[in-house]
């Protein structure tokens, strides 16, 4: 879908960055979703899948916690990434509560695929960016990150 059909989100001007963080979130996501479909993946199982080929097996609840998930929504990609053929799913020697996750072989052949849109993902939103114009954004993004974190956590 080209983004230019997207229905447009509203104009806000009295929240002008957030306006724009909703439309640039919107826009990387339906590219990355278009990107992969093709691969047999949905939006999100990629990053599962690159958790898995960085870091190697690990459990459910781990996934969770790194990827910022909640478990039924964890559960559900795990499952759909096992019909796949894309991961395998076992229970822990040491914690019989434990489901342990890990890419299959199979999963090889769609890794650098992933990587090359994750690369072009990266080139498109900074194509047009200076080298220090990128690492200011970084920063900013990081700063902003961490702001909304802080205000997501529960009070003390």
């Amino acid at each position: 879908m080209n983004p230019s059909e997207q229905t447009p989100l509203p104009s806000m001007p009295a929240q002008p960055l957030t306006n724009a963080i909703v439309r640039v979130a919107r826009l990387h996501r339906m590219i990355a979703g278009h990107l992969l479909r093709p691969l047999g993946l949905r939006l999100g199982q990629e990053l599962v899948m690159m958790q898995l080929w960085e870091r190697g097996p690990q459990s459910q609840t781990e996934l969770v916690r790194v990827l910022g998930s909640d478990s039924a929504t964890m559960t559900r990609t795990v499952r759909r990434l096992e019909n796949a053929g894309f991961v395998r799913i076992r229970p822990s020697t040491t914690d019989k509560r434990a489901t342990i996750v890990e890419a299959t072989p199979a999963s090889q052949s769609v890794r650098r695929e992933v990587e090359r849109i994750w690369a072009y993902l990266e080139e498109s939103a900074t194509g047009d960016l200076t080298s220090a114009e990128q690492a200011d954004a970084l920063a900013i993004l990081q700063r902003i990150e961490d702001s909304l974190t802080r205000a997501a956590a529960p009070p003390a």
